[in-house]
């Protein structure tokens, strides 16, 4: 009966080890995508002061292609309509380009909100109307801008902000600390029962 419990035990142990190593190794890895795909962008991102923006104009340009949307095909590409939208800082009279995102420029540096691509533009251009609406009833708003003046441009989220790289990394993180936590506690039950056998061959 002794011999099967401590088998059992055994083989409960290996388990623990292995799903605590498990659950490091997927953590490593979600650390390595994250650190060539989010983090270089965290690192890129230099829109790092926040101010109050004030609006300047909020118009629609020409239709633009849906160039960042890799499904959509060369001889059917979607449109969606152009806002642009012109700010001034606080400190500032100068007027300046308002993009949603770090990534709006990369995609279209004449356009400030980039919509999901859809068949039915009008349904595009309901929504674009919508942001265009918004930013009408709110002449200030926060935004962010580079205060060592590499970028000109003015943002009004960072997608790679501080917050969002802490939201990014909590899994993984949680995940390798709950790893190596199971791993350790298995570690030391091991070593009390080796101490503990050692102790007891002792007596005897």
């Amino acid at each position: 009966m002794g011999k099967k419990l401590f088998m059992a035990q055994k083989r409960g142990e290996t388990r623990a080890v292995g799903l605590g190593i498990g659950m490091i190794i997927c953590a490593v890895m979600m650390f390595f995508l994250l650190g060539v795909t989010v983090l270089p962008k965290y690192i890129k991102s230099v829109w790092t002061e926040e101010t109050t923006c004030t609006l300047v104009q909020a118009t629609f340009k020409e239709r633009a292609n849906c160039i960042h949307n890799s499904n959509t095909k060369p001889e059917s590409i979607l449109k969606y309509p152009c806002l642009e939208v012109l700010v001034n800082l606080n400190f500032s009279e100068d007027v300046f380009m308002l993009y949603h995102t770090e990534e709006s420029s990369e995609w279209n540096n004449k356009c400030t909100y980039i919509p999901d691509c859809k068949e039915n533009y009008t349904e595009v251009e309901m929504h674009v109307q919508e942001i265009q609406g918004r930013f009408n009833k709110s002449s200030s708003f926060a935004c962010y801008f580079d205060p060592k003046g590499r970028q000109k441009s003015i943002i009004l989220v960072r997608k790679f902000g501080p917050q969002k790289m802490i939201s990014y990394f909590f899994w993984p993180t949680s995940m390798f600390t709950v790893g190596l936590f199971v791993v350790i506690i298995v570690k030391i039950s091991q070593c009390f029962a080796m101490v503990s056998v050692q102790a007891n061959r002792a007596g005897n």
